[in-house]
């Protein structure tokens, strides 16, 4: 899921007007075609290549010159944040041979230390077809109303899915998208959509002013960032119900398992009003995870599950039989749901990757074989 970087970021993005020490790291991060850059104190700087953790062919970084490398990229709210909490996540932009990059930082304190993680944020948004996504996302982004969720571990390809499903409706629409993000990401051009991008510190004090403020702006789909506490989810959803298309990312293993996740940020005696909400306002749920791509060119290819909300799978959510979405989505197959067994076996048969990586991530190994030699597993009934 890699792209090209351009100099279309317009000037408020763009936060520094120097050079600082650090953009040697974040340079060589895009040359080597890196996502993401680690440093910590004692050990050389670290760049994720196609999935796995590289060093740099330099010595490590000692404690001054972490802080020497760290503190100038903060501006005073970020230093106040990181002082006050132990870290602080900003947006830092660096200019590679003329064309600016994006980077989303985290920098925090571990034993005692300063260090520091940033993902590489890729400025061309890719098309679905391009991340090698299936159809069925186009589907969801054909809604009016309703909450769609990527899930997924850190590093999933979850913000650039959303992204791209956001300019799908950037450019077949004629709507307002409005985002509310901590930080901004992909920076959006206006095609046929009127887009609006609130940074949270920089253009709202926080999500929930945020969130505030959105119902009196127009918004026709409104993306939310991650579903990471109650108050989050509760004026997502409440968005979604009053007649808005909304999009969040959430930590969850699989789209089946997200439900679970939702629920365990309420308490017991909110759990079946939140199954009401979630049965009757969730379009889909589409978990995803990276692999390492065979595919010339192309360095990781997703797996996803899509958990689309049918009248059978929305019945199994109302009546808490969460157990059985697994059978729903793979019964629901023509309706282009999908689990991550059928994404492996189309992946591996589409030549996108090997078998032995296929099975290494593989929820169920027999079931895999199965699926691979073409024998259909017959699902009880679920109803």
């Amino acid at each position: 899921m890699s792209g090209n970087g351009n100099d279309d970021i317009p000037e408020r993005f763009v936060r520094k007007k120097k050079e600082y020490e650090v953009d040697k790291l974040f340079r060589a991060l895009v040359k080597i075609e890196g996502s993401d850059l680690h440093l910590k104190v004692d050990r050389p700087p670290y760049i994720r290549h196609r999935g796995e953790l590289k060093p740099l062919d330099r010595g490590p970084i000692d404690a001054e010159e972490m802080t020497r490398l760290l503190f100038p990229m903060m501006d005073e709210r970020n230093r106040k944040i990181y002082n006050d909490t132990g870290g602080a996540d900003f947006a830092h932009v660096t200019n590679v041979d003329g064309i600016n990059w994006r980077f989303r930082v985290n920098v925090l304190t571990q034993m005692g230390e300063m260090g520091m993680v940033a993902r590489r944020i890729n400025n061309k948004i890719p098309r679905l077809e391009d991340l090698h996504m299936p159809a069925t996302l186009y589907n969801l982004c054909k809604y009016s109303q309703g909450m769609i969720l990527l899930a997924g571990i850190t590093g999933s390809g979850k913000s650039t899915t959303i992204a791209s499903m956001l300019n799908w409706v950037n450019q077949n629409y004629r709507k307002h998208i409005l985002t509310l993000e901590d930080p901004v990401e992909f920076v959006f051009t206006e095609d046929k959509c009127l887009i609006n991008q609130r940074e949270i510190g920089q253009d709202v004090v926080d999500f929930g002013i945020g969130m505030k403020h959105a119902v009196r702006e127009d918004p026709d789909v409104m993306l939310v960032g991650e579903m990471r506490d109650r108050e989050t989810f509760e004026t997502a959803i409440h968005a979604a119900e009053t007649g808005h298309l909304v999009f969040g990312t959430i930590h969850a293993s699989s789209s089946s398992s997200t439900i679970g996740r939702i629920l365990d940020l309420f308490p017991q005696n909110m759990h079946q009003a939140i199954r009401s909400a979630l049965g009757f306002n969730m379009k889909g749920i589409v978990a995803q995870k990276l692999l390492p791509s065979i595919l010339p060119g192309v360095q990781r290819v997703p797996t996803c599950e899509i958990m689309t909300f049918n009248p059978t799978v929305r019945k199994l959510v109302l009546e808490g039989h969460d157990e059985k979405l697994g059978d729903a989505i793979r019964i629901s197959a023509l309706e282009g749901m999908q689990d991550f067994t059928m994404s492996l076996k189309n992946l591996v048969q589409a030549k996108k990757i090997d078998r032995a990586t296929a099975f290494e991530v593989a929820p169920s190994i027999e079931s895999l074989k199965m699926a691979l030699k073409g024998i259909e597993v017959k699902e009880p009934g679920i109803l």
